[in-house]
């Protein structure tokens, strides 16, 4: 398998597996998961008061390969949010270094995908040690009764800048800004890895 063919084959996964997780399914899914029994679980429900609906897809649930009904809708939205604020750090990190800021050393800036082969073993091993210990700390504060999932309920693993809102309206409005944020980010750093390797694949690439 070429390196074109398999970025095609993950980015078209990525995008199906996360789908799920910001839209419900049909309304023949809905039947079906209610009346088969060629499934154990039934989450209808559980999507139908999933926030993620918004104007892009109707206002409407949103699942056209039936992926929630073998996944839990809370397990895909959990992975569709640390995979969205990853692509939002990754989408920044990717342009940053060249036309913002960086640190002297022997890394590329001009080639981000050969950049992550040039970073020193020590780094990587630093990198490593350092996202352990973020999702201790975060697994660790959910079982105190905090999330790092957004939601009604429950206060914020983190917020430094104690922006986070106290009233239901106000979480239920950021949340969606982060789940949008994400999806878009997602989108934008496939786009751009693609652009990499296939040049002018995309309408638009930062210049690398």
């Amino acid at each position: 398998m070429t390196i074109t063919k398999f970025l095609s084959f993950t980015t078209l996964i990525s995008t199906v597996t996360n789908s799920c997780a910001f839209t419900p399914v049909s309304t023949k899914s809905h039947l079906s998961l209610m009346t088969s029994s060629s499934t154990e679980l039934n989450i209808a429900k559980e999507l139908d008061g999933m926030i993620g609906s918004d104007i892009e897809n109707g206002n409407k649930p949103w699942d056209p390969l039936g992926v929630s009904d073998y996944i839990p809708p809370s397990y895909a939205r959990a992975a569709e949010l640390a995979n969205g604020r990853t692509a939002m750090l990754a989408t920044v990190g990717y342009v940053f270094p060249k036309y913002v800021f960086h640190f002297n050393g022997a890394v590329s800036i001009d080639d981000p995908i050969a950049a992550i082969g040039q970073a020193d073993v020590q780094w990587w091993a630093q990198f490593v040690i350092f996202c352990a210990s973020c999702e201790c700390f975060i697994y660790q504060s959910e079982l105190n009764g905090k999330t790092s999932k957004g939601g009604l309920e429950g206060e914020p693993v983190l917020d430094w800048s104690g922006m986070y809102p106290s009233d239901a309206e106000g979480r239920t409005k950021i949340q969606l800004q982060e789940i949008k944020n994400g999806r878009l980010a997602m989108l934008g750093i496939a786009g751009m890895v693609y652009n990499h390797f296939v040049p002018g694949a995309t309408l638009w690439s930062p210049g690398f």
